[in-house]
């Protein structure tokens, strides 16, 4: 049996595809953030990256950032964070007529020292910005209102724990008072009701509503006692003094 002996040719295109076939399983591949299959980057170590100094367009302001050259627009961001006060979310960056996303890295799309980026504001963005400012404002709103509420109550809870010493030492004490108090009171837990809270304030105002009612029902028990109370009658008892016998002596002279 004859065997052909392969050629210089076929030996050739034999180990070129072996060596093609080799580099391709050892090829390393990354999906981009647009769907996009290429090959993955190899970061040469002895090639340190440069820095870069970018101009930063952001409406009517201008800013200067430095980078490496090996940074994403997403590192970009987040160095205009600090710059600019907007989250990462909240910013969109033009370069070249087009908006980059966050894994484009600076050296694919041909960032150059001092190149020109412009940073955009996202409208929904700012559309939730104002919506969370109302939202704080509204909670500053109830915190203001609930501490205004509480400051009378310590007040009227004075009244009502001087009430309590004078009834418990047996001095009675005008029932208007105590009805005047009660009223004032249920003005306070009006309030209370009228404020529109949430989380911390929301608890807050259910303490102080218990704490209104506490005061009232404590009155309540307090004007039964008042009513038991006998006022207390003070009689003054006056000393006596008798009149000392007149023995004047009068003398007349011309």
């Amino acid at each position: 049996m004859i065997r052909k002996k392969p050629s210089a040719r076929e030996h050739s295109s034999s180990s070129s595809s072996s060596s093609t076939t080799a580099r391709e399983e050892n090829t390393e591949w990354e999906m981009r953030p647009g769907g996009m299959l290429v090959q993955k980057r190899t970061v040469q170590t002895d090639a340190p990256a440069r820095n870069l100094r970018l101009r930063i367009a952001y409406g009517a302001l201008r800013y200067e950032i430095c980078v490496s050259s090996m940074a994403t627009f997403g590192e970009v961001k987040k160095v205009l964070s600090g710059e600019t006060g907007l989250q990462v979310d909240e910013q969109r960056v033009v370069y070249r007529g087009k908006e980059r996303q966050n894994g484009e890295y600076l050296e694919a799309c041909g960032v150059k020292d001092r190149s020109k980026v412009g940073l955009i504001q996202d409208p929904s963005s700012i559309e939730r910005r104002f919506i969370q400012m109302r939202i704080n404002a509204k909670i500053q709103n109830a915190h203001r209102a609930i501490n205004d509420v509480a400051l009378q109550l310590d007040q009227l809870a004075d009244q009502v724990s001087a009430i309590e010493k004078s009834i418990s030492n047996g001095v009675k004490v005008p029932e208007v008072q105590i009805t005047t108090l009660v009223e004032m009171l249920m003005r306070q837990a009006i309030k209370l009701e009228s404020i529109t809270a949430e989380g911390d304030a929301s608890a807050q105002k259910n303490l102080l509503g218990k704490r209104v009612q506490k005061c009232v029902e404590t009155l309540d028990e307090l004007k039964l006692s008042n009513g038991r109370t006998k006022p207390v009658v003070v009689t003054t008892k006056w000393e006596t003094f008798e009149h000392p016998p007149s023995s004047t002596t009068w003398e007349l002279f011309d």
